[in-house]
């Protein structure tokens, strides 16, 4: 099962990239493969115009297609999800995440931003026809730090919601990896009724 790190952070480095990125390495411990993609890397031009031809932007798209699973990482501006996110959600196609589970995070200055997560960024997820969006992790700006020395910090609190979504991530991914294994097709000239 593949999958894809989103982050939407238009700086770098940023609290939200570092914090997807943390994610990512406790999924690997779980055995969980996974790609990276940076939308602030993309091209900005093609991004805003949405030139659905671009070469750049068909990778990315094929990025999300690929993925059984999506982790998206976004700072919180003005109550709402990064603007650069928001281009690059509306160039992938209506039905851009069905059949994907997505976990989004949040970073933001205070508390009072904690709902956009739901308010802003889950109904959007919801339109692009994901199978489901997990509960967000939301931390402000003084729950996660970063110095050279030490690393990543993050308040303990934090800490065990991220270890909370990444389990329910993983058992989400073997519970679709085991459904997909034993579903087993059935012709069907062999599918018996009765009227």
């Amino acid at each position: 099962m593949h999958i894809l790190l989103l982050a939407g952070s238009p700086s770098s480095p940023s609290r939200s990239t570092r914090l997807l990125h943390h994610i990512g390495d406790k999924l690997a411990l779980l055995g969980h493969r996974y790609v990276k993609l940076q939308v602030r890397d993309l091209p900005a031009q093609a991004l805003l115009h949405a030139d659905f031809g671009n070469a750049d932007l068909k990778l990315a798209q094929g990025l999300v297609q690929q993925a059984d699973a999506v982790v998206i990482a976004t700072p919180v501006y003005k109550a709402a999800y990064s603007g650069i996110l928001k281009a690059f959600l509306d160039v992938l196609p209506q039905d851009g995440l069905a059949g994907k589970l997505v976990l989004p995070l949040a970073t933001g200055g205070s508390q009072s931003h904690m709902l956009a997560l739901d308010y802003a960024l889950r109904p959007v997820l919801t339109a692009l026809n994901a199978r489901h969006v997990l509960p967000g992790i939301f931390t402000t700006d003084a729950q996660i730090g970063w110095t050279p020395e030490h690393g990543l910090s993050i308040d303990t609190g934090i800490a065990q919601r991220i270890m909370q979504g990444v389990e329910q991530l993983s058992a989400s991914l073997l519970a679709l990896q085991e459904a997909t294994i034993s579903f087993h097709a059935v012709p069907f000239s062999q599918v018996r009724c009765s009227v």
